[in-house]
């Protein structure tokens, strides 16, 4: 059974992109626009791996990590956070995410580093 990922991402052009590198890696993708229909497909099934953008038009990345980090259920499902802003160090000081990727990013190290969670 493919791993599953749910991007997170507002930019239609970003999330599309993500999730044809994803899917052609053999991943199962739920590509959510915001917060919202994020935490619907949290309602369904569980992923193996959060992608998601700082920025959102409903919310924000930070406060969905924090989320799923205090959440037994959810707190060892690895999260990539990915931001345009080089503020990155001001995240990890707020979020427990277990990476970080800076918008525009190299997509054979977005796919490498993706692997990586995903291995065992």
């Amino acid at each position: 059974m493919n791993k599953c990922i749910y991007v997170v991402e507002d930019n239609p052009n970003i999330r599309e992109i993500i999730e044809f590198l994803l899917v052609e890696e053999f991943y199962e993708v739920k590509a959510c626009q915001n917060s919202k229909a994020f935490w619907r497909e949290m309602n369904v099934q569980l992923p193996d791996m959060v992608i998601l953008d700082i920025v959102l038009p409903d919310g924000n990345g930070i406060d969905i990590c924090t989320a799923l980090k205090e959440n037994v259920k959810t707190r060892r499902i690895p999260v990539m956070m990915m931001s345009a802003n080089n503020y990155l160090n001001t995240v990890k000081a707020k979020c427990a995410a277990e990476d970080f990727i800076n918008k525009p990013f190299d997509l054979n190290d977005f796919a490498q580093r993706v692997a990586q969670f995903l291995a065992n």
